[in-house]
Parts: structure tokens; C-alpha cells; sequence
């Protein structure tokens, strides 16, 4: 991805994208140590509104909207754990003003080094009648952190504490809509399905207590950030001294990428976590390296964060201004968690040419005879025609050692062709993933492209505990 500054006058520039290069890899991104800002950045609804409404997609637990953004439509990741709104492959742009140039380091997870970044303000972001002409935001001109490869949609950006200081946010998860209402005119509808929980706002982030159950005799209080932007379930902090172990059963995992590198850690489950009243069974947990948090100063006494996989089994308010938030369960609640049996990760890396054999009717014949093909006196007659088509390129981007698929011989980079029998091509990667983790003993049959050969391998899915 090649990004030219037209303009040396730092009163504004325009970003443009040159070219398509290869998608990059990785899925999930923590931002969670940014620059502050004091300045004012203010979300408004239109004049006479109190509530906007839009539809949001929802991919790997992860909400996403569409912004305008200095009249250029774009999609955002909806992330609590962020402060400002950063900016990121906009390869599908053929460009962008952004306004008030300056350069920035920013740091996040992931190794010491700081990423070089620009910062931009006096940018006019729209959600339909919602609107801000003096947003603040960073531009990270980096390949590598691009969230197309694994989502397979355009996601150009991430947003979060700016909208959410300036609305009541009701993310309903099960109808895949956001409502934004005007604090001042915000009545909340609580019933005996809610759930009303305080939401500890510290340093433009919010934070949540529960209960972790290790087993049925072990039960410690937590303290989460609440991180929309997360497709994990929950992340806890290895801490002996307050009962914070990782179980036994547990294995050795890439949990997602951080603004400076990759994120490992150990994934594993426990007996229960409990939000309010509610507690989900057999929770997913997984115990990142501490070392992944050397950026952070100080995590004071958070003890970890609770994500997407978590958070969408719940239709959630969030009140910021009133630091609450009200919970209703919904049809997700008792979905059981998932885990990747297989030990493939997967990532869009372009796109290919797929040629397809189909029958074309050219022409009619009388010939007297009957056949599997006729009607009467008249036979069709068809002829093999090759139909060229561009399809998503899905590649193997991490394969778990150990795993069925790696014990199978599939190595990173091997290109997917089939999934028992069904052509990748015609499948989101989010379906194809799911294909590949069906359920526990189902044979798993795939054709792969390795070297310009095709390849057959094969594997059964294996619990990931016992």
C-alpha cells in the first residue's frame, strides 16, 4: 500500500492511495495506551433530534459502522478501549483531506518501539444527522495494520470515546442496531430482564466488576475494561497474589495483533464468569504475556478486559455521562464459546482468477433420435465454455502447533482452495472459518495450493479440552 503526501503546506493534506498490494495478516488490534487530548471534540445530533439510528455489522464480535469522514464514506470499528479515532488502510479510497497536519509516535501493545503516525484535527465526521466539525484524529500510514485481510469488508478506522462521552449508545447485538441519544433528553425503559451496572470512566475508558469462577470452589472479583474492540470473550492478568492463575488445561496462542506487534498468550476456560446476575458458563479465557504491557505504566488494579465475544450475548446501554451500564440479556446469551479446533488462522490476501467450466446451448439439430438431451425431433447441443471470474484470495495465516491442522502437514501460506468439497471462493471468510471448526470428531477434507500444485489434506476436529 503506497501512500503519497500531495501537499508539503501543513495547513492541510491529502492523502493517496496508489495502488492494491497484498493484504496484510492479523485480526485483532488492542489499542490501549494513546495520547490524551483537552481540547474539545463534540458530537452533535441535528437540531431538533434526540435519537439517531443505524445499522451496524457485526464480524468477529466486532461492531462496525459507516462514517463520512471529510465526505469520503468509510467504516469504523465501534472500540471502547480507544480514545481518539485513528485512521488506517484506506486503500479503497482514491483519497481523503485530512486537515492540520502534525507528526506523531504513538505506542499500544505489542513490542517497546513506538509507530510513527500523523496527527489531524478540524476534521468534519458524519453518522447520518450526527455530526463534528472539529474531530481530532491520527492517521497510522502503516500496511500492516489493516483489518480487511481478516474481516473481509473494507474497515478503514477505529472510533470510540468521543462518541461515546457525547451519547447514551444502545448497542442492540441480536438486531445489529445503535441508537444514539441526546443525554439530556435519554429516558431509560428498565424492566425485569435489565440489569443496571456502574461504569468507572478512567482516563476516557470504562471499566466493569465481576466474578471469574476457576472451579467450583475458587471465585475472584475482577476488575475489566470494557473493550468493544476485542473479538475475544474475556483477558485476565496473571496475578498468584490475588488468586489470578491459569488453569492447567490451557495451550499456547496468537491472540491478535497490537499497534506495535503481536500479542501471544495462553487461551483456556473456566468454570463461570459473572456480569451483575448473570453469569456465563464454561467462559473463554485467555492470559496474554505480560510483557505485551510494557507500554502501559501503570494498570492500576485492572485485572484484564471483557470483548466482543462476551459483550454480544448481551443487548447493552452504555451512559457514559451517568457511568452506567444497563444490561438485558439475548439470544447469544447461552450460545456456547467457541474455540479454533482446527488451529487455522485466515486472511483475504487479494484476489485471483478462478476459471469454471459451464455448458452453452449454441445451436439445435434435427436427428430423429431420443436422447437424454432431446425433445422429440430436436436435440440441443452444448458445448464447454470457460467462464473467468475474479474471487477472494483466502490464505493460511497462522497455523497453531500442535493442532489438528498443523499434525495434518497445512503450513502458513498455503492457499485454500476447498473445505470439504465447497469452493472457498463463494464464502465469506467468516463462514469458511466456520466450516473449519464445525464441531468436535467431523472430518475435515481441503484442498489447498502450495508451490503451484494442488494439494488434498486432511484432518478430524479435536476438543481443545478435554
Amino acid at each position: 500500500m503506497l501512500y503519497v503526501l500531495k501537499s508539503v503546506n501543513y495547513s492541510y493534506i491529502i492523502i493517496e492511495s496508489l495502488k492494491m498490494e497484498h493484504f496484510f495478516k492479523y485480526f485483532l488490534v488492542v489499542i490501549s495506551c494513546l495520547p490524551l487530548f483537552s481540547f474539545a471534540q463534540n458530537f452533535q445530533l441535528k437540531e431538533g433530534e434526540s435519537v439517531q439510528k443505524i445499522k451496524f455489522q457485526l464480524i468477529n464480535n466486532v461492531v462496525i459502522i459507516p462514517i463520512e469522514v471529510n465526505g469520503s464514506e468509510l467504516s469504523f470499528i465501534l472500540d471502547t478501549g480507544v480514545t481518539t479515532p485513528i485512521l488506517f488502510n484506506l486503500s479503497g479510497q482514491d483519497s481523503i483531506q485530512i486537515n492540520d497536519v502534525s507528526e506523531v509516535k504513538l505506542k499500544g501493545l505489542g513490542a517497546e518501539k513506538s509507530i510513527v503516525a500523523l496527527s489531524s484535527s478540524g476534521n468534519t465526521f458524519k453518522i447520518k444527522n450526527i455530526k463534528n466539525v472539529k474531530q481530532k484524529l491520527f492517521v497510522v500510514i502503516d500496511k500492516d495494520i489493516n483489518f480487511s485481510t481478516t474481516f473481509g469488508i473494507p474497515v478503514h478506522g477505529i472510533i470510540g470515546y468521543d462518541l461515546f462521552r457525547a451519547f447514551v449508545i444502545d448497542i442492540n447485538y441480536a438486531k445489529q442496531t445503535i441508537k444514539f441519544y441526546d443525554p439530556k433528553q435519554y429516558t431509560s425503559k428498565i424492566s425485569k430482564r435489565h440489569q443496571v451496572l456502574p461504569l468507572d470512566i478512567e482516563n476516557k475508558r470504562g471499566y466493569v466488576k465481576g466474578d471469574v469462577f476457576f472451579n467450583d470452589t475458587i471465585q475472584v472479583p475482577v476488575r475489566l475494561l470494557v473493550d468493544t474492540g476485542s473479538s475475544d470473550a474475556i483477558w485476565l492478568f496473571e496475578d498468584r497474589e490475588k488468586g489470578i492463575d491459569v488453569p492447567l488445561l490451557n495451550y499456547d496462542d496468537f491472540l491478535g495483533k497490537g499497534l506495535n506487534g503481536d500479542v501471544f498468550g495462553k487461551r483456556t476456560k473456566v468454570n463461570g464468569f459473572r456480569l451483575g446476575t448473570s453469569e456465563l458458563h464454561g467462559a473463554k479465557v485467555a492470559f496474554p504475556e505480560m510483557e505485551t504491557f510494557n507500554s502501559i505504566r501503570d494498570l492500576g488494579d485492572r485485572n484484564g478486559s471483557i470483548g466482543g465475544e462476551a459483550l454480544r450475548r448481551f443487548n447493552i446501554v452504555f451512559n457514559y455521562p451517568e457511568e452506567e451500564i444497563i444490561l438485558k440479556q439475548n439470544a447469544y446469551f447461552k450460545k456456547p464459546f467457541k474455540y479454533n479446533m482446527s488451529g487455522i488462522d485466515l486472511i483475504h490476501t487479494g484476489i485471483r482468477y478462478v476459471a469454471d467450466k459451464i455448458s452453452d446451448g449454441k445451436g439445435v439439430v434435427s436427428n430423429g433420435k431420443e436422447g437424454a438431451n432431446s425433445f422429440g425431433d430436436v436435440q440441443l447441443l452444448f458445448e464447454d465454455a470457460t467462464r473467468l471470474s475474479l474471487v477472494p484470495e483466502i490464505v493460511i495465516s497462522a497455523i497453531r502447533i500442535g493442532s489438528p491442522a498443523h499434525e495434518a502437514g497445512l503450513q502458513k501460506g498455503d492457499l485454500l482452495l476447498s473445505v470439504n468439497g465447497k469452493s472457498v471462493h463463494s464464502y465469506k471468510i467468516q463462514e469458511v472459518l466456520g466450516f473449519l471448526n464445525e464441531r468436535e470428531e467431523k472430518k475435515i477434507k481441503l484442498v489447498i495450493e502450495r508451490a503451484n500444485r494442488d494439494m488434498q489434506l486432511s484432518f478430524v476436529l479435536k476438543k481443545n479440552f478435554k
